[in-house]
C-alpha cells in the first residue's frame, strides 16, 4: 500500500474510510499513524464539516505500514480501503480543458461513432483548438469567438460550457456509491467507445470551504454521451463507474490549493493483452480556477449540508488506436488504470463491466443502521 501514497505521506494529514469488521470507519492518518475517529465523527462528512485544522485524537490503530490493505480485485479482505467520501454528494465539472472541449465536440458531431472521429478531429483541430486555448470563459473575447463559430456552423453545446459564463456542473454519482482504491471500476457492457478520466477531486464542506483534495476516475462513455448530451446521466452514473482515493489529503502548511493548481495528473493503462497507454493532464491549463468551479457549485442557488466532492475535469482524451485504425482508444475488461500525482499518491482500479462489478448494496439506510448498532449516532 505504501507505494500508492503521496511521496511525503509521513508529513501529510490524510482522511479515509476503512471497511472493518464493525463497519465503515472514518480514519485520520497523522505522522504516519492511523486514528479511528468514529467516536468523534462517525462520518467523513461530519469530520470535514467540523474541521478546525487539528485532527481529533481518536483511537490509535498503529502505523499505516502495519495495515495489509490488499486490492479488492486481487484478494478479498475483511479490512479494506473504501472511497474516502460517504454522505457527501459527488459532483463533477466538465469541459474545463481546451482539448477535452474539442473531444466533446467530436463525439457530438460523430453521434457516438468512433470510426468518424479522426477525420473530424483533423478538420476541427486548427480552427477551434488554437482559438479556444487562449480564451477566458465568459469574457468579451469568448463572446466574439462564439459569434464567429456560430457563423461558421461550428457552435456546440460543449463549447458553450467551455468558453461561456456558466461551467458544466453535474452529479456524477449518488451518495455512498463511489468505489475506492484497489476496487473494481465499471464500464457499461453496451458501450464500445469509452475511456477513463483522471482528475483531481476537491473535498468541500457545507460552508464551501475547500479543505483538501484526492484523486478520481470519472469513467466516460463516449459513444453514449456522443449520441446525445441528454444521455449524460446514462453515460456517467452507473454501477462502480466512479472511483475516488486512496485518501483525502487535507490542506496544511505543506499542501495547499496552489499545489493542486500546479499538479500534473498522470494516467497509466495496462491491458491484459500487453497494451500500454500513458498520458497526463497539467492542472495549470485548466480554463476555470478551482475556486470558480466550487463557487458555481455551492452558492445562493444550491446548498450542500453534508458537503460535496468535486471532480475538476481532465484534459486527457485518449486517441491512440487500440486495434482498428482510426477508432482510437476504448477499455477492455481487465485493464489496470492508475491515476497519480506526487502529492496525492496513486488511485488504482481494475476494469470490469458494470453488470459484473460488485453490486452497490450499502446505502444511506444501511450506514445509519450500522452506526446506530455501534452507538455512534449520538456523536
Amino acid at each position: 500500500m505504501l507505494e500508492y501514497l503521496p511521496s511525503d505521506w509521513r508529513q501529510a494529514i490524510l482522511v479515509g474510510r476503512l471497511q472493518t469488521r464493525e463497519g465503515p470507519t472514518p480514519v485520520v492518518v497523522v505522522e504516519g499513524r492511523v486514528r479511528d475517529v468514529s467516536r468523534h465523527a462517525p462520518t467523513v462528512s461530519q469530520l470535514l464539516n467540523g474541521w478546525n485544522g487539528t485532527a481529533p485524537e481518536g483511537q490509535d490503530l498503529g502505523p499505516l505500514e502495519s495495515f495489509n490493505l490488499a486490492r479488492t480485485f486481487a484478494e478479498a479482505r475483511e479490512t479494506r480501503l473504501l472511497s474516502p467520501f460517504d454522505l457527501q454528494c459527488i459532483k463533477a465539472s466538465g469541459v474545463t480543458f481546451a482539448i477535452s472541449a474539442m473531444e466533446r465536440v467530436i463525439e457530438e458531431r460523430c453521434r457516438g461513432d468512433a470510426s468518424k472521429a479522426q477525420s473530424l478531429r483533423d478538420s476541427l483541430r486548427e480552427r477551434i483548438g488554437t482559438d479556444i486555448r487562449s480564451v477566458k470563459p465568459g469574457s468579451e473575447q469568448a463572446k466574439k469567438l462564439k459569434q464567429a463559430l456560430i457563423a461558421d456552423g461550428l457552435w456546440s453545446q460543449y463549447l458553450e460550457v467551455a468558453i461561456g459564463p456558466d461551467a458544466e456542473i453535474f452529479t456524477k454519482s449518488p451518495t455512498l456509491s463511489s468505489v475506492g482504491w484497489g476496487d473494481w471500476i465499471g464500464v457499461r457492457s453496451d458501450s464500445a467507445w469509452n475511456n477513463p478520466e483522471p482528475e483531481i477531486v476537491l473535498a468541500v464542506d457545507s460552508a464551501g470551504r475547500i479543505l483538501g483534495a484526492t484523486l478520481g476516475n470519472d469513467v466516460n462513455l463516449r459513444d453514449i454521451e456522443g449520441r446525445s448530451a441528454l444521455l449524460l446521466g446514462k453515460a456517467k452514473d452507473n454501477n462502480a463507474s466512479c472511483a475516488i482515493g486512496p485518501f483525502i489529503r487535507l490542506f496544511d502548511g505543506k499542501f495547499t490549493l496552489d499545489d493542486v493548481r500546479q499538479s500534473v495528473v498522470k494516467l497509466e493503462i495496462s491491458g491484459e493483452e500487453g497494451f500500454k497507454l500513458e498520458g497526463q493532464s497539467s492542472m495549470s491549463q485548466i480554463s476555470r480556477d478551482p475556486t470558480e468551479l466550487v463557487g458555481q457549485t455551492i452558492c445562493k442557488h444550491h446548498a450542500y449540508p453534508d458537503g460535496f466532492a468535486l471532480f475538476l475535469g481532465t484534459m486527457f482524451a485518449p486517441i491512440v488506436d487500440r486495434g482498428v485504425a482510426g477508432q482510437g482508444f476504448t477499455h477492455k475488461t481487465g485493464d489496470i488504470v492508475r491515476v497519480s500525482t506526487e502529492k496525492l499518491g496513486v488511485l488504482e482500479n481494475k476494469v470490469t463491466t458494470c453488470d459484473q462489478a460488485p453490486t452497490w448494496s450499502h446505502g444511506i439506510a444501511d450506514l445509519m443502521r450500522n452506526l446506530a448498532r455501534r452507538g455512534l449516532l449520538n456523536h
